[in-house]
C-alpha cells in the first residue's frame, strides 16, 4: 500500500516549467512524450522533501517513488509485509528484535553500494532528529549492524509493534555518503546539527526506480530514472508532478493530453469523463479522511473549551450532506479517529454510536454549556483541494449547518504551509485538515490522536485512555483488540475533539494512454515503476 546523471540546466527547466509547456503544446505533444509521465495534482501543502522531516499530504507521492524501504505491502493487504530492500526477517534476541537480511546488489543513484550502515544512518537520523515522523519509530530502541548485510532493529517493547511500520515512507533508507555530505547528521545532536533538509527538498538519495532532481514550489516536482535501479530500467526517462490546484484545470489538462493523470477532480468533473474514449477513472476506498479538530484551551475559545458546546458542533453537521452533495457520494465514514478498515473499524459502529446530525440534541448540548443562544469560534482552513473539493467549500458547508443552531463558525483561510505551522503548533481554535496513513499499524493512529495531536487540540487526556490505547495496541487476540479500539472511540466521540467529516473513496482521472496505473488505499500513493506507456 505505502508506499518509487545529471541533467543539463535546460532539460531541468524544461521538466520544471511543464507548467507552461506542455500546456501550450497541447495533444501533439502528449503524443511524442511517451518517455515523460505527468501527473497533475495540487502539491502546495509541501513543505519539505526530507524523509524524516516530511509530514504534509503530497510530499510522499514523490518520496515513495524515490526512496525505498525495508519491507512494503500491497495494495489492499495491511496485516502483512513483503520484501523490498530486506529479502527476510526474523524474531530474535528472545524477540526483544527484528532481524532483516538485506538484499545483495543494490545501488543507489550514483552507483554506490547499499549496505547495512545506510540503514543504521537511516534510521538513527529518523528517531534524533526529533521531528514528526520520528514519533513512527517510538519503539526503536536502536540499530545494530550484524554485518554487511545484515541488521538489527531493537524495540523498546517487544509486545508493542514496529514490522509494518517498516513500510512507511518515514523508514526509507537513503544513502550515508549522500546525505552526510550534504549536512546529514544521525547521532544524538542531530536535531540540531543536521543541515540535510535543503539538499533533501530538491534532491533524493535513494535506491528506487526514480530519484527527484528538482522540486518549485506551487509548480512542479521532477524525477529522472535511476540507472542503477536493482528492479530494472523503469518506464519513464522523467516524471514530472505539475501543481495544478484547480480541478477544473485538471480536467482540461487530462483531457488535452497535457497531463497522464488528475489527482483532484470534483465528482462532477469525474463524471463529465465517464463518456470521455480517452481517459478512464481508476478507483479505490482509501485509509486516508478529512476531519475538523475542536480545541480545548479556554484562553483560545471559552466556549470551545466546554466538551458540551464541542458536543454541540459535532451534532449540528449533515454528513450525509457533505458526503452526498460535495463528493456525489464517492466516500465513507468513521465514527472516529480510526478509518474504516483499520482495529476492526466498520460504517456500522459510525451508526452504532459515531456522530449523525440531530439538531435538537446539538441545541439540548448548548443547554447544557449554558450556551442557548449559540457561540462563535475560528475555524481555519486552507485554499487547497482536497478529494475533489475545495477546503473551503467543505468548510462553508460545515458554517451553514452550525449556523442553524445559532453557532457561527469564522473562516479563517491560510496558505496550507501556514495552517500547517500553526495547527501543529496548537495555535488554532478549530482546523479542517486531512489525516492519511504513515503505516496501516492502528496503534499509529490511535497513539497519535491521544499524543501529538491532542497536544494540538490542548485535551490533557486522562491516564486511563493511554492505558486502554496501550493495551489494544499489544493485544494478539484480534477480537479483544477490537473491543479496545472500540472502547477508545467511544471515549473520543463523547470528548469530541475531532470531527471525522469523510473518508474519501478515490477516483482519479488517468488517460489511457499509460497502463498499469495502481490506485492505493493511501490517496496520494502510485508506485511509479509500475506504470507504463500504454
Amino acid at each position: 500500500m505505502m508506499q518509487a546523471i545529471m541533467l543539463s540546466r535546460r532539460l531541468l527547466l524544461a521538466g520544471s516549467a511543464a507548467t507552461g509547456a506542455l500546456a501550450a503544446a497541447g495533444p501533439a505533444l502528449a503524443q511524442g512524450r511517451k518517455s515523460v509521465l505527468v501527473i497533475g495534482m495540487d502539491i502546495s501543502d509541501g513543505r519539505n522533501y526530507d524523509p524524516g522531516r516530511m509530514a504534509d499530504y503530497s510530499p510522499p507521492l514523490t518520496n515513495g517513488n524515490v526512496y525505498e524501504t525495508l519491507v512494503t505491502q500491497e495494495a489492499g493487504d495491511y496485516v502483512n509485509v513483503r520484501p523490498m530492500l530486506a529479502t527476510k526477517w526474523e524474531r530474535v534476541n528472545g524477540g526483544k528484535s527484528w532481524r532483516f537480511t538485506l538484499r545483495q546488489g543494490v545501488k543507489f543513484w550514483d552507483g554506490s553500494p547499499f549496505t547495512a550502515e545506510d540503514v543504521k544512518f537511516s534510521l538513527d537520523r529518523l528517531v534524533n532528529l526529533k521531528d514528526q515522523p520520528g514519533v513512527y519509530a517510538s519503539n526503536l530502541e536502536k540499530v545494530e549492524i550484524v554485518d554487511a548485510h545484515t541488521v538489527d532493529l531493537v524495540m523498546k517493547d517487544p509486545a508493542s509493534p514496529l514490522l509494518i511500520n517498516c513500510a512507511a515512507p518515514a523508514f526509507a533508507i537513503y544513502s550515508k555518503k549522500i546525505v552526510s555530505a550534504n549536512g546529514g547528521v544521525s547521532d544524538a545532536s542531530a536535531n540540531t546539527a543536521d543541515k540535510a533538509t535543503q539538499f533533501l527538498n530538491s534532491n533524493s538519495a535513494g535506491t528506487a526506480a526514480y530519484r527527484m532532481v528538482s522540486w518549485e514550489r506551487n509548480t512542479a516536482v521532477t524525477l529522472v530514472r535511476n540507472d542503477h535501479w536493482w528492479g530494472g530500467k523503469a518506464p519513464f526517462e522523467r516524471v514530472v508532478i505539475r501543481h495544478i490546484a484547480d480541478g477544473a484545470a485538471q480536467l482540461l489538462a487530462v483531457r488535452r493530453g497535457d497531463i497522464d493523470a488528475a489527482f483532484n477532480l470534483t465528482a462532477e468533473q469525474l463524471d463529465s469523463v465517464k463518456g470521455d474514449a480517452n481517459v478512464r477513472l481508476e478507483s479505490t476506498t482509501s485509509l486516508d479522511y478529512v476531519y475538523m479538530t475542536l480545541t480545548s484551551n479556554a484562553e483560545f475559545n471559552p466556549a470551545l473549551a466546554k466538551r458540551e458546546a464541542r458536543q454541540a458542533v459535532a451534532y449540528a453537521i449533515d454528513y450525509d450532506g457533505i458526503i452526498s452533495g460535495l463528493v456525489g457520494g464517492f466516500a465513507v465514514r468513521p465514527p472516529s479517529f480510526l478509518p474504516i478498515g483499520a482495529g476492526g473499524t466498520t460504517a456500522e459502529m459510525t451508526k452504532e454510536f459515531g456522530y449523525r446530525q440531530d439538531l435538537d440534541k446539538a441545541k439540548s448540548f448548548l443547554q447544557q454549556a449554558g450556551l442557548p443562544n449559540g457561540f462563535e469560534f475560528d475555524l481555519s482552513i486552507t485554499n487547497a483541494a482536497i478529494v475533489g473539493s475545495n477546503y473551503q467549500v467543505i468548510a462553508q458547508k460545515v458554517q451553514s449547518d452550525l449556523a442553524r443552531v445559532g453557532i457561527k463558525a469564522n473562516l479563517k483561510p491560510l496558505d496550507p504551509v501556514n495552517l500547517r505551522t500553526q495547527y501543529n503548533g496548537g495555535r488554532t481554535q478549530s482546523v479542517i485538515t486531512f489525516w492519511n496513513p504513515p503505516s496501516p499499524e492502528t496503534d499509529l493512529w490511535a497513539s497519535a490522536s491521544i499524543e501529538r495531536v491532542a497536544k494540538r487540540v490542548h485535551w490533557d487526556v486522562p491516564q486511563s485512555l493511554r492505558d486502554l490505547v496501550k493495551a489494544a495496541g499489544a493485544e494478539q487476540d484480534q477480537a479483544k483488540q477490537i473491543q479496545l479500539y472500540k472502547q477508545y472511540q467511544q471515549a473520543l466521540v463523547d470528548n469530541a475533539n475531532y470531527i471525522i467529516l469523510l473518508q474519501p473513496i478515490y477516483r482519479i482521472a488517468v488517460r489511457n494512454t499509460i497502463k498499469n496505473f495502481n490506485v492505493t488505499a493511501a490517496g496520494w500513493y502510485v508506485e511509479m515503476e509500475r506504470i507504463e506507456p500504454a
